[in-house]
């Protein structure tokens, strides 16, 4: 079943002569539980296209299916609120709130939708990604890939569809980004969660089920690498 779907996604930059066509008609589908890589220069589009099948940036034209739900067809209440419950985001640069700590950063999806606490949740993720000893810790006492952790556990707390992560190892050394990756990953085995990752690394791209590269905006080659 795909639980997502992207049609004819374009989004262009500028007006008149000094537009800039950053996605140029790019069509695909994710099955639910793939671990999709997304590769390409500078400039290909890859972080743009992320950020719209995220919800966190508008295409020019095309749509966004996400588990049968057209995104683009929702006001932007509904979108922030299906944003919050259906996607996870990870970033390079974490994004964690500096004033809360840990166990806050990771609940915040769930206090921003007035939700309870799900503190058998919240547990179970403090101690896959080893963070249980560091959970009053506040972001500025932590390690860059500590930090990375706590932004992964922000993105599963709610369950979502799926997880999007820009750049994911961008800011760590080796060792930390071989540790996120593998956690990463084994979020994916274990519980079929759906992982579309934006990377420079070849490492990680390897270790995908199937790797998309753009270049220019359109999509060159989408190839499965394991079924």
């Amino acid at each position: 079943m795909d639980i997502l779907r992207v049609e004819g996604l374009t989004k262009v930059y500028g007006k008149g002569e000094t537009a800039v066509a950053a996605l140029d008609n790019v069509s695909f589908s994710v099955k639910k539980g793939e671990f999709v890589v997304i590769v390409g220069p500078s400039g290909s589009g890859k972080s743009t296209l992320l950020h719209i099948i995220g919800g966190v940036d508008f295409p020019t034209s095309g749509n966004v299916y996400i588990d049968g739900t057209d995104i683009y067809s929702l006001n932007r209440s509904k979108l922030a609120i299906f944003r919050r419950r259906q996607i996870g985001l990870i970033y390079q640069f974490y994004n964690l709130i500096s004033v809360l700590d840990v166990e806050e950063n990771i609940m915040l999806p769930l206090l921003l939708d007035g939700r309870r606490e799900d503190k058998a949740r919240l547990n179970e993720l403090l101690t896959t990604l080893g963070l249980m000893d560091r959970a009053k810790h506040l972001p500025n006492q932590l390690s860059g890939g500590q930090q990375q952790r706590v932004a992964i556990g922000r993105a599963l707390i709610t369950n979502p569809a799926l997880i999007l992560a820009d750049e994911p190892t961008g800011n760590l050394d080796s060792k930390n980004s071989a540790e996120i990756i593998e956690l990463l990953k084994m979020y994916n085995e274990r519980y079929s969660q759906t992982l579309i990752i934006v990377t420079h690394d070849e490492r990680i791209a390897l270790q995908a089920s199937r790797i998309i590269s753009l270049e220019d905006g359109k999509i060159i080659s989408d190839e499965v690498i394991r079924p």
